[in-house]
C-alpha cells in the first residue's frame, strides 16, 4: 500500500493554519482501494481549495472521514465548506459544551452552573457548534476523538490523543471561560503573554536546541486530537496544534505500538512555534542529535503562512528538527505532498529541506 500527506497551503499573506488531505491503499487503483481523511480546513477561504484538491488529486467527492483537531479558527472553518461540497461519511470533533458536568466548581464566581459553562462554551466556539448542527443536518456520523477512536474499527488511523480525562481537565483554560482557579498552566501562560518581545541575534551550534521544555501553548492547543497513520509498518504522526503535555501523552501510546518506532513523518506542530516542542519530546518522537551530515528517513512539514516567520516557523524549531537528522519543511503557503508508492503528479518536482539557520534573527 501507499500514501500521500498534502499539507495544503493555508496562509497567502501572515496567518498560518492547517489543512492536511490523506490517502492511502492502493493509490494506483480506484476509489474503493483506498482511504481518503481531511484533517482540519484552515480558515474559511481554504474551505474551496481544500475540496478543490481532493477532487483534482485525489480524483473523488467521497471522504472517508474529516478530523477537527481543536476549534481554532485557521483550523476549523474551512471545513463548512467541507461538509457543504464534499460528502463526508464521518466527522471527528469534540464537543466541550457536553463536558460541562462539574466544571462550576473550578471557577472562582460562584454564580456559575454547570449549565451555564456548558451555554458558555457553546457560544464562545460557535464555528464549532455550528460545524456539529451541520453534519447533524447532513445524517454524518459524529465521533469525538479520544485515545482509542480508529477509522472504521481498523488499525490504520487512529488517535493517540487526548484521552477524555486529559481533555476535561484543560476545559476551565479554554478561551472565553470564567476566571479559573489558578493552575501552574494557567500562570506560566500569564507569566508568558506579559513579557514584552525584542529581536536579536542568534547563532546557532550544531546539535545544541535553543528550546526548553516548559509547555507555555495554552489548553486549547493542547487539547488537539492527535492522529497516527500506519501503511505497511510505516508511521505518520499528525498533531495538529499540540503541544509538550500533550505530545507526551502521545509518545508514550507510540512508544506502545510494535511498530511504534517506524517513525517516517511527523507534522511539526503549531505551524513551528517555539511553544510546543522542546528537547526532551523531540528525543522521545524523533531520537536525540546526530552527526551534521546523518539523515534519518523522516520527514517533518510545518504549515506555515506565506509571510508567517519569523513567528512560524522558528528557526530554532526548525533546526531542532534538523538536529535529529530529519528532512524539515515549511509550506510558507504552498502545498507540499510527503508520499510513498503514489502515482506521479503532473508538474509536481521535489523540494529540498529547510537550510539549517546558523545564524538568525528572532524574538528573545
Amino acid at each position: 500500500m501507499g500514501y500521500e500527506v498534502d499539507v495544503i497551503g493555508v496562509g497567502k499573506e501572515s496567518k498560518s493554519g492547517d489543512a492536511i488531505a490523506l490517502r492511502w491503499g492502493n493509490l494506483h487503483g480506484d476509489r474503493n482501494d483506498q482511504k481518503i481523511v481531511l484533517i482540519d480546513g484552515g480558515f474559511k477561504e481554504t474551505g474551496q481549495e481544500v475540496v478543490d484538491h481532493i477532487k483534482n488529486h485525489y480524483g473523488t467527492t467521497s471522504v472517508d472521514a474529516v478530523v477537527s483537531t481543536h476549534p481554532d479558527q485557521d483550523h476549523v472553518n474551512g471545513l463548512h465548506v467541507v461538509l457543504d461540497e464534499l460528502t463526508v461519511k464521518e466527522l471527528w470533533i469534540h464537543k466541550p459544551w457536553e463536558h460541562n458536568q462539574g466544571l462550576a466548581e473550578k471557577f472562582l464566581d460562584g454564580r456559575v452552573t454547570d449549565e451555564s459553562i456548558g451555554r458558555r462554551l457553546k457560544e464562545s466556539l460557535d464555528v464549532a457548534a455550528d460545524l456539529v448542527a451541520k453534519a447533524e443536518s447532513k445524517d454524518i456520523h459524529i465521533v469525538e476523538p479520544f485515545l482509542g477512536v480508529s477509522l472504521y474499527d481498523q488499525e490504520e488511523f487512529r488517535v493517540l490523543g487526548p484521552t477524555r480525562e486529559y481533555y476535561e481537565s484543560l476545559i476551565p483554560e479554554f478561551d472565553g471561560m470564567p476566571q479559573a482557579r489558578a493552575t501552574i498552566a494557567s500562570m506560566l501562560a500569564e507569566l508568558t503573554g506579559s513579557v514584552a518581545r525584542t529581536m536579536r541575534r542568534f547563532k546557532s551550534t550544531w546539535g545544541v536546541d535553543a528550546l526548553d521544555d516548559e509547555d507555555t501553548t495554552s489548553a486549547k492547543n493542547n487539547s488537539s486530537a492527535i492522529t497516527l497513520l500506519t501503511v505497511d509498518g510505516r508511521n505518520l504522526l499528525l498533531t495538529g496544534d499540540a503541544g509538550i503535555t500533550a505530545l507526551t501523552y502521545a509518545a508514550d501510546q507510540l512508544g506502545a505500538l510494535a511498530s511504534g518506532g517506524n517513525l517516517r513523518f511527523i507534522q511539526i506542530p503549531h505551524h513551528g512555534s517555539r511553544r510546543n516542542v522542546g528537547p526532551a519530546i523531540l528525543n522521545r518522537l524523533i531520537g536525540a542529535p546526530v552527526q551534521q551530515g546523518k539523515l534519518r528517513n523522516i520527514s517533518a512539514i510545518a504549515s506555515t503562512a506565506k509571510k508567517g516567520e519569523p513567528k512560524h516557523p522558528r528557526k530554532a524549531v526548525m533546526n531542532a528538527f534538523t538536529h535529529r537528522g530529519v528532512s524539515a519543511k515549511a509550506t510558507r503557503g504552498n502545498t507540499i505532498c510527503h508520499h510513498y508508492d503514489a502515482p506521479k503528479r503532473e508538474r509536481w518536482s521535489a523540494m529540498e529541506p529547510e537550510e539549517y539557520h546558523w545564524n538568525y534573527e528572532d524574538e528573545e
